[in-house]
């Protein structure tokens, strides 16, 4: 008795120490720990962690952070708060820059070692390192407790409803019996609980009264008893043993049973797939079949002879106008798969009050002569778009050819010798004369799809050109695999485009750790769009992975639609070795929020072993109430058209467990096809033709102007040697200002004054409606000083 209390002892301690380290789990309630490596604590005043103020959601502390293979971990401030994970070099740097942030809500934890921490979410990942077991143990619990209310506040704002299909009779009497079975030795087991508890309190009664005896000769009956007592426990004990071998037993041997019968059904799904595309074709040709026989009413038409059962589009140069009678798109991760019938729109224009189904249209809006769906892309790009606006200014349609430097990487390295790794400047052999500013400018290349949108009267109609918008930024990517400049921080760019198209857009340059530039676009037409966009990429070999991050927004005045999707992932293969070529893979979800109208789009990956047409986008647009309008389909570097939808209805369920619907469409019509590019285009880094004016200089721009950019002028130029050296010299340069305001960010923290940090000079920062988010939005003042020219606020960066 005496070793077991001992180890009693010892036990509730080691529970009380390990306690003291671990965040209180009933109330939720997380410390603010300030706790610097070496043991010393920055709050208490025994180096322990400070008490939160209760209900506090703010964990700070300082961690190591994995950087790189040069460089090792290194230490670093991090922040938990609102279920988001951000970190800095000092605690100064809270006040004007953030190095990362990370979402728990979807971010995978997981533990290495006593002292490391991992945390995963998509394509990024930070390697952290805790100075002992009991710091790390702190993180971790205060992680997964954000992470679970994080995921909880995610949930209750989702509106989905996860109803499950009933399962079929088949599939009840199937584990009817082996469930019934299973039943009965769970209530064995219960059984055998219940009596267990009986006799052990039994036991225990008689031990009591086995310690309280005073006479030897009541003792025997007493120790009689308590024998019996522990025979008809361990008797119990055995039972209860062997009930749950024979548990197990079973359920081992239905295990097997059922993973056949999954493999069955799986087989089952497959050929039902297989068979109900069959008789939509069937279906289809039998219709068309029975339309076309003799002897029917007059005035009955035929499919164009164009159509041929059971087509699947296959190549990428078809007619647009031609109709195929089926299509087939990839099921998206997020929407039910479908497959699509192209119908007779004389025949459903006739009995389209006979459909019947999920969805129905009306064909006769489908005029393609009389809306804004006719399509005037076969003009150029050099025609004027209409006649309110004034004549287009001639600009520039050729720039120097890109000189013919071969690439040594040994030249490249011979000069870093002897230099820190953070002042060795990339050469501009790896860019092209753009900066992102004028690459995100690029992206209204196709601006008269959102001049088509504000005549629409239908918001679903609206979404289908908001959609062609959307994947026509991309078209310019296909050739172009060098990288554009990374502006400087305070760097503009402006593209006054009023007077000729328009419009007017004005980027700049908001924060340079992590890089984010702003983006205001005002259309007299009707519309604004603005973005601010954070680029990520992650290189993993073979390919890098560039991610843009942040919301675009495009509003439209009259009617009042507010649109709001993201941009997907962009791929450059061949980094090493091989021709660099690019691939846009993801989904892009477009909401309407102010009629809940949406579009989900998926961007296929390219696959060598695919037969899909490379660069394919698919996608549907649907209403509020999720009836399904328009399906959309082309890709990313040709064209887009629109289909619309005149019936639909539920076919069988694919692979994935996912409900696949059979839209039946009228033919497509061409919403968006991409401008030829210029002639000698291969010798100008491919760049299109509004690429090759977007950095031909102009007067009266503001002194941070990427046009006025040195280093990228001289490359453009063919003077490459002279725009590497110019290059290194802006970027000393902008180190040297980020130092200074590094340096006064820790004088004010000492002296125990706010400091502000940078502050964007035409864009100020506001918690979006809509999403949420914060977020850079245009103040104002720009083209009133370019009017005034008065640039007296604009820095010197160049």
């Amino acid at each position: 008795m005496g070793k077991a209390a001992a180890l009693c002892g010892g036990g509730t301690r080691g529970l009380v120490s390990l306690l003291s380290a671990v965040p209180c789990l009933a109330c939720h309630e997380l410390p603010a720990m300030s706790a610097e490596p070496g043991g010393r604590g920055g709050g208490g005043p025994a180096g322990g962690p400070p008490a939160a103020p209760p209900g506090s959601d703010t964990y700070k502390g300082w961690l190591f952070k994995w950087t790189n293979y040069l460089k090792g971990y290194q230490r670093r401030w991090f922040v938990l708060s609102n279920g988001l994970l951000s970190y800095y070099r000092t605690q100064a740097e809270m006040a004007h820059t953030c190095r990362g942030t990370i979402n728990l809500s979807t971010a995978h934890i997981d533990t290495e070692d006593s002292c490391n921490i991992v945390l995963s979410n998509g394509g990024r990942t930070y390697h952290l390192k805790a100075n002992s077991e009991v710091e790390r143990q702190r993180w971790v619990t205060a992680l997964e407790l954000a992470k679970a209310k994080a995921i909880r506040m995610r949930n209750n704002q989702s509106d989905d409803s996860g109803d499950e299909e009933p399962a079929s009779q088949s599939d009840k009497s199937e584990l009817h019996g082996p469930l019934k079975t299973l039943s009965s030795k769970l209530e064995d087991l219960s059984t055998c609980n219940e009596l267990i508890a009986k006799h052990g309190a039994a036991l225990q009664r008689s031990l009591s009264e086995l310690e309280s005896l005073r006479l030897p000769a009541d003792s025997g009956e007493k120790i009689k008893a308590v024998n019996e007592r522990a025979t008809l426990f361990r008797i119990t004990s055995n039972a209860m043993i062997n009930a749950c071998r024979d548990f197990l037993d079973l359920a081992e041997s239905h295990s097997r049973k059922w993973q056949r019968l999954l493999q069955h059904e799986r087989e089952q799904r497959i050929r039902l797939e297989e068979t109900i595309e069959q008789l939509a074709k069937q279906h289809n040709s039998l219709e068309r079949a029975c339309r076309g026989a003799p002897g029917l009413a007059s005035g009955t038409a035929s499919i164009s002879s164009t159509a041929k059962a059971g087509s699947v589009q296959s190549a990428k140069g078809e007619a647009s106008d031609e109709d195929e009678e089926t299509e087939y798109f990839d099921a998206m991760e997020d929407a039910p798969a479908f497959i699509t019938v192209t119908a007779d729109p004389k025949h459903h224009r006739r009995s389209g009050s006979n459909l019947s189904g999920a969805s129905e249209g009306h064909p006769e809006d489908w005029n393609l002569e009389d809306s804004v769906f006719e399509s005037s892309n076969q003009s150029s790009y050099n025609e004027s778009m209409g006649k309110d606006l004034l004549p287009r200014k001639r600009r520039r349609s050729r720039i120097p050819d890109k000189p013919n430097y071969s690439l040594n990487l040994w030249s490249i390295m011979k000069n870093c010798i002897g230099k820190e790794l953070s002042k060795i400047p990339m050469p501009v052999n790896f860019n092209e004369p753009l900066s992102m500013l004028q690459r995100l400018t690029e992206d209204l290349e196709y601006h008269e799809l959102l001049d088509k949108a504000v005549k629409c009267e239908s918001s679903t109609e609206q979404m289908c050109f908001v959609a062609a918008f959307s994947v026509s930024s991309y078209s310019t990517t296909v050739h172009r695999t060098a990288k554009p400049f990374n502006p400087l921080l305070g760097e503009t760019y402006e593209l006054d485009r009023l007077e000729e198209l328009g419009f007017r857009s004005l980027c700049e340059q908001v924060s340079h750790h992590p890089p984010a530039a702003a983006h205001h676009v005002y259309s007299r037409r009707g519309w604004t769009l603005w973005q601010e966009i954070t680029i990520a990429s992650k290189f993993r070999g073979k390919y890098l992975s560039i991610m843009p991050l942040g919301a675009i927004h495009l509003e439209f005045h009259s009617s009042g639609n507010h649109y709001v999707w993201r941009k997907v992932t962009s791929t450059v293969h061949n980094i090493i070795v091989g021709k660099l070529w690019i691939d846009q893979s993801g989904e892009i979800e477009i909401v309407n929020h102010k009629s809940k109208d949406k579009c989900q789009l998926k961007f296929t990956p390219y696959s060598y072993f695919s037969r899909d047409v490379p660069r394919k986008v698919t996608g549907v647009v649907s209403d509020a109430d999720g009836k399904a309008h328009y399906v959309m389909s082309g890709t990313w570097d040709e064209k887009m058209e629109c289909s619309k939808i005149v019936h639909s209805s539920h076919g069988s369920t694919s692979t994935e467990g996912k409900q696949k619907t059979v839209y039946q469409t009228l033919s497509p019509k061409v919403l968006w096809r991409k401008y030829p590019l210029p002639e000698n285009a291969e010798n100008m880094y491919f760049f299109s033709e509004l690429a090759l004016t977007l950095n031909e200089p102009e007067e009266r721009v503001a002194p941070t102007d990427s046009r006025l950019r040195p280093d990228q002028r001289l490359m453009e130029s063919g003077r490459w040697d002279e725009a590497n050296v110019e290059k290194q010299r802006l970027e000393e340069k902008q180190r040297a200002v980020r130092r200074r305001r590094e340096a006064e960010a820790v004088e004010a923290l000492e002296e125990g004054k706010e400091y502000e940090g940078y502050i964007p000079l035409w864009f100020e920062r506001k918690v979006d409606a809509v999403t949420g988010e914060l977020i850079c939005v245009y103040k104002g003042g720009y083209w009133e000083a370019k009017d005034k020219q008065d640039w007296s606020v604009c820095p010197d960066i160049f």
